[in-house]
């Protein structure tokens, strides 16, 4: 494991991991309070260390992954398991899943939903 210093910006750390696809994007989910340090809301220049828990919500899913250590630069995806572990529960996955199978696709041509089919449509994604 190539170790440059002990700690890392979580920005910087959520990028090289690849859990976002770019530094900027990282950054934003810290600004919108959607990343999580040992359960406290991260700005994008607070500094993480080895042994902490982050928590990544995007929604409708909340990932967490358990700092094993600090990369140096981006990583490639099959290194991936030296720098992170993911912690994130089979419940969470679950909702992916549902989320892809909540759906609906139109028949080309037939126009938006009316307000009683957005209606309709809007129930069934409640129930899941």
């Amino acid at each position: 494991m190539d170790q440059k210093s002990d700690k890392i910006r979580i920005d910087k750390w959520l990028w090289c991991v690849r859990v976002f696809k770019t530094r900027t994007l990282a950054g934003e989910a810290c600004n919108k309070g959607r990343i999580l340090v040992n359960g406290l809301p991260a700005k994008a220049s607070k500094d993480i260390k080895i042994g902490d828990s982050i928590f990544v919500r995007k929604p409708p899913v909340v990932f967490s992954y358990f700092v094993k250590g600090i990369p140096g630069s981006r990583l490639s995806a099959k290194l991936l398991s030296d720098y992170l572990e993911d912690q994130t529960s089979v419940e969470e996955l679950d909702k992916l899943k549902i989320k892809d199978a909540i759906y609906f696709k139109r028949e080309r041509g037939t126009g938006r939903p009316t307000k009683k089919e957005r209606r309709q449509i809007d129930d069934l994604r409640d129930d899941y």
